[in-house]
């Protein structure tokens, strides 16, 4: 494309990228606080309104470890609250150091990512339960998969005015999936009303290797049937602008970020729900650059002498499609493309399917491109035959210059002339463009969110088509079919336009050093079809 195309497009794809979020905003539910949230209607609960919030410490306290290994998981668990504090996934690497898995959750400085859960009392004379500054006990500090299917880690709290509570992890094989229960029994002659809190207490700290040019959303989600996928930013939380829907009855709450999530999720497919009447969304900014995005659930009375047990689902693994949509209903939007979704949902769709078929995803990439530009052919011949005939008329434009000089009035109008004489449409090349763009942020997106791409080859250098090209190949090779195309635009006739034209392809390639292999790769195969196909229209219409 020429010089003012090209600039047509940057300028259209900057616009919609960033400002289409900015002029459609995703419809949001006001935030409704704590002492407005309404009375819990139906059987009876702790059941006072939701007022409480769990309570807080500055820096997160350490006891003794307890150690669990799954065939993909390897985790850690802290006696101080039973809280999940580390937790590595086998399966994937470290983007930092690829011989080290990667590290999800961590209490580490700078790093925190951790699982909390405790009690609220919803009782003024019972101001003691488990919550997540609890000292919890247990048999063992070490637990491994081994021929059974799952693993049982059972942490018990002090008895507390003849309240007994044992909190307990299950961890399944082959599964990111740990169900997180609470084992209550009230040994006292008073009913029990207790509120239960799931959250992830997070830094806003970027995810491991990401760069600049890959950005992607790292923060609290929510989901609801009612108010559907919601994102809520750390700087809005920062600024007290975020708004979200306060009490559900369904639905899930995470912390997402570049291909991985962790959600709490209150009915997943095939259970009850964790949600015995209404649970309510707590998210919200803490000391120390921290953020709590979780759910409060009122439980059912406890009488005296009873025993009950309470269940909350928890996932914490890469945003796989397939996985995600087997889960819980909506889970699968946590894998975000954005305003492209309408888009990129169905182009990562066709991509899965092409990949079932040859078997790598890099091969499906390339095929993926190959159906996308013979889809488009019938617009983009319309643009290569515009560009071609602007390439014939150039030496007639050249001599127009010449002639009227600096005389702008008579150069423009002996331009257009010449268009009319020629039966050329100076910007006809740039509607096909224009129709173009959303399937490119589209594809873009797609390739950018998909999980499964990590640490899948392509051919012989390319180990991990989501990691820049090791060796640099794949971006010179485009670096060299992006100077192949100025050869087979028509010249601009400013001398200024002409300079720009060589220097974009060198600019365009050190931006694309640091892009994911897929997409490069995508833009490879498509520049070099592009070549292709404007070298062939270019010779029929000079025959």
């Amino acid at each position: 494309m020429d010089f003012k195309k090209l600039l047509v497009f940057l300028g259209l794809s900057a616009a919609l990228l960033y400002g289409w979020s900015y002029l459609f905003p995703p419809a949001l539910v006001p935030t409704q606080n704590a002492s407005t949230t309404p009375a819990i209607q139906g059987p009876p609960l702790s059941s006072q309104p939701v007022t409480q919030t769990p309570p807080e410490m500055a820096t997160l306290q350490s006891g003794k470890r307890i150690y669990v290994v799954t065939d993909v998981l390897k985790a850690q668990i802290d006696t101080v609250g039973g809280d999940l504090r580390k937790l590595e996934l086998l399966k994937h690497n470290s983007a930092v150091n690829t011989q080290q898995p990667l590290e999800l959750f961590s209490d580490k400085k700078g790093q925190v990512h951790v699982a909390q859960t405790g009690l609220i009392s919803t009782d003024q004379k019972r101001v003691s339960v488990p919550d997540h500054k609890t000292l919890f006990a247990t048999q063992k500090d070490h637990y491994a998969l081994k021929d059974s299917d799952k693993i049982e880690v059972r942490l018990t709290a002090p008895i507390t005015l003849g309240l007994s509570v044992d909190k307990v992890y299950v961890f399944h094989r082959g599964s990111y999936i740990i169900d997180v229960r609470y084992d209550i029994a009230n040994h006292s002659n008073a009913p029990v009303s207790l509120t239960a809190y799931y959250r992830f207490l997070r830094g806003n700290q970027s995810t491991e290797g990401e760069s600049s040019f890959t950005s992607t959303f790292t923060g609290p989600a929510l989901y609801t049937q009612k108010d559907k996928f919601q994102k809520i930013p750390f700087d809005d939380l920062d600024s007290a602008k975020a708004s979200y829907p306060h009490q559900t009855n369904d639905g899930w709450v995470a912390m997402i970020q570049h291909y991985f999530m962790s959600a709490w999720i209150f009915q997943p497919n095939g259970k009850k729900n964790a949600c015995k009447q209404s649970c309510y969304f707590d998210v919200t900014p803490l000391q120390n650059n921290l953020y709590s995005a979780g759910v409060l659930t009122p439980l059912p009375l406890i009488k005296p002498g009873e025993q009950q047990s309470f269940d909350m689902t928890l996932f914490s693994g890469p945003q796989e499609y397939d996985t995600l949509t087997k889960i819980a209903p909506g889970l699968e939007l946590a894998k975000d493309y954005g305003w492209a979704h309408i888009f990129a949902a169905p182009l990562f769709w066709l991509l899965t399917n092409l990949q079932d078929i040859v078997l790598n995803w890099g091969w499906a990439i390339v095929l993926l491109t190959l159906i996308v530009k013979a889809l488009f052919y019938p617009l983009t011949a319309t643009s290569y035959r515009s560009m071609a005939k602007m390439r014939t008329v150039a030496p007639k434009l050249q001599q127009i210059k010449e002639r009227y000089g600096e005389d702008r009035m008579k150069l423009q109008q002996a331009t257009m002339e010449l268009y009319k004489t020629e039966k050329i449409n100076p910007l006809g090349g740039c509607l096909p463009i224009l129709v173009q763009i959303p399937v490119f942020f589209g594809l873009y997106s797609a390739l950018l969110a998909s999980v499964e791409l990590r640490q899948s080859p392509w051919i012989g250098w390319i180990h991990d088509l989501s990691r820049p090209d090791p060796f640099y190949i794949l971006p010179a090779l485009m670096a060299i079919t992006m100077i192949a195309q100025t050869f087979l635009s028509p010249p601009p006739a400013d001398p200024v336009q002409a300079k720009m034209m060589k220097i974009m392809p060198i600019v365009f390639s050190i931006m694309f050093f640091f892009f994911p292999a897929g997409l490069v790769l995508y833009w490879l195969v498509s520049n070099i079809l592009s070549i292709m196909q404007q070298w062939y229209v270019n010779r029929r219409v000079a025959s």
